[in-house]
């Protein structure tokens, strides 16, 4: 769809009306299964005895993986029914709960080792408060995973958006039959660390994966099957200052 200037970003449980179909379209789709998910798990690396924050946790893939892995995971969402999903995967005592990433977050400061925020902030026109929150619930020197739309998206696909404005495009999209409009709002790269700096992180590594070496050849772009690289998302990690506050040092 062409820019929405008027948009307005939907309401906190605007999954619930289709986290069923999103959830499973995710399971084995090319752009979750097989590209953002191994991709994180790279990332982060041993988990053995961390404890991790998934931001936006969906039903719970990530959680799950990372759980396996020896993390200590702790997941919310906006969408309750995302959540119950989330609930059916990890089991009853999960500790999940239904949380907005735009309020003030349910946890302790200086809480966890690592924090994710997979395919979340690009649904954000403000990143300023989410990120400080992020923030103050890690320990210093903790993680935070952030992966968003990529920022060449704009030029190649929408070239009418003003790639230095921050603004939102409704965007429709199939997820198992069933048709979902979400707003995703683009910045230009340069605000990107410009909003991680303020918030209290510095940049250590930005990265643009290969999907896994497992995916189905018939999930690939036709130009991706041979290199198996291809532009979706960018992927930043950063690292909590030494300050428990979430401002700069």
């Amino acid at each position: 769809m062409s820019p929405a200037s008027g948009a307005t970003a939907q309401p906190a449980d605007h999954y619930d009306a289709f986290a069923e179909a999103y959830a499973r379209a995710n399971e084995n789709g090319l752009f979750n299964r097989w590209y953002a998910r191994p991709a994180v798990l790279d990332l982060l690396g041993d988990v053995s005895g961390r404890r991790i924050l998934d931001a936006g946790c969906g039903s719970g893939p990530l959680l799950a993986d990372l759980g396996e892995r020896g993390a200590e995971v702790v997941g919310f969402d906006a969408s309750a029914q995302m959540i119950r999903l989330a609930r059916d995967r990890l089991g009853a005592d999960a500790d999940l709960r239904v949380a907005d990433l735009t309020e003030p977050l349910p946890y302790e400061s200086s809480t966890f080792d690592d924090a994710l925020a997979v395919l979340v902030l690009h649904y954000l026109e403000d990143w300023a408060g989410p990120l400080a929150e992020l923030r103050r619930v890690l320990k210093p020197g903790g993680r935070l995973i952030v992966v968003v739309n990529h920022p060449v998206i704009p030029p190649v696909m929408y070239p009418e958006i003003d790639y230095f404005s921050t603004v939102p495009n409704d965007e429709e999209y199939d997820f198992d039959g069933v048709s979902a409009t979400l707003t995703i709002w683009y910045r230009p790269l340069s605000a990107m660390p410009a909003a991680f700096s303020a918030a209290g992180f510095r940049i250590t590594a930005i990265d643009e994966p290969g999907v896994s070496p497992d995916t189905p050849v018939d999930l690939l772009p036709p130009k991706a099957v041979e290199t198996r690289r291809f532009l979706a998302f960018l992927f930043f990690t950063l690292e909590a200052d030494g300050s428990s506050d979430g401002m700069p040092l």
